[in-house]
């Protein structure tokens, strides 16, 4: 297929790239040219977008860029809505205009977390200017395109230490300084979500016509506490870095955006259809490290 993808500066869109240019032709956009596989575009201006779009003769657009650091939503909240939702109203002009599905990636942070676990029909309640704008971009493709795909990610994980702005490379950070200790909030519950599984699974969804909305977030029911604790066991330094529980009222000053103390989700859809590709979290962070951190801390 001709495929169109917007915003793939970031770690996801790497992996996306990377997983689809095996077998489709791509034209891949951003308005951060860090890669030589892209090309200058900006998704918020709607005359450049289009033109953009109408130049390549997509068979299907794929809009993957967003602002996803919830403190600069938080601050900046025009330009998170500018970015985030009426970016998204002009991808679903575009795929009505030449007659293409649209792929809108979201998150599972859009649920306020008062449940332990969350399908693909549960209903959201955003609870800050993130959460909220992606889940206002959910309802205009919903409501604007009737095929589409939307795509729900739990805590990205990927990119490497060069695209990884989340959770893994902040700890991968701090163990390379030679650091002994991490302190890690044990309040926070969530499923990861390995970008190149994501970009996987998403390329065999796009050839099927199972269109709707689907969580799409790696296998196993965890917290940001395991994570780190499995992370340093991955690496071999149990014995040397000790991982401290602590409330995120520690870490009120810097992250001060609203969470969901809960944001775990379940593929279910994906699994009815026999479409759930997604590995364990564990397995894929095993692979994440190995493919992208090898050497970053210690020989691996």
């Amino acid at each position: 297929m001709r495929v169109y993808l917007a915003g793939v500066g970031g770690m996801l869109g790497e992996a996306v790239h990377k997983v689809l240019a095996e077998k489709h032709e791509l034209l891949c956009t951003d308005i951060d040219i860090n890669e030589p596989w892209l090309s200058k575009c900006d998704f918020r201006d709607f005359v450049e977008y289009e033109k953009s779009v109408s130049a390549f003769e997509p068979e299907i657009l794929m809009h993957i860029g967003a602002h996803t650091s919830l403190e600069y939503c938080e601050k900046n909240p025009n330009d998170a809505y500018r970015t985030n939702t009426l970016s998204v109203e002009n991808a679903t002009v575009l795929a009505q205009a030449h007659g293409v599905p649209l792929v809108y990636i979201s998150t599972a942070g859009i649920f306020d977390g008062n449940k332990d676990l969350y399908d693909d029909w549960d209903q959201p309640n955003p609870l800050g200017v993130y959460a909220r704008a992606k889940y206002m971009g959910e309802v205009v493709v919903q409501t604007r395109v009737p095929k589409h795909y939307i795509f729900r990610a739990g805590w990205m994980m990927g990119g490497g230490p060069k695209k990884d702005k989340k959770f893994i490379n902040l700890l991968m950070k701090q163990l390379a300084t030679g650091t002994t200790e991490l302190l890690v909030v044990n309040d926070k519950l969530g499923t990861p979500t390995y970008t190149v599984d994501f970009a996987r699974n998403l390329a065999a969804m796009v050839e099927t016509k199972y269109y709707g909305l689907y969580n799409m977030v790696c296998g196993g029911e965890t917290g940001r506490l395991e994570v780190a604790q499995e992370l340093v066991k991955l690496l071999g330094l149990q014995d040397k870095v000790r991982v401290t529980p602590v409330s995120s009222e520690h870490f009120a000053k810097q992250y001060f955006a609203p969470r969901p103390p809960c944001e775990r989700l379940v593929n279910y859809k994906l699994k009815l259809r026999n479409m759930d590709l997604m590995r364990d979290w564990r397995e894929a962070l095993h692979d994440y490290i190995r493919d992208y951190f090898s050497g970053y801390v210690l020989p691996y």
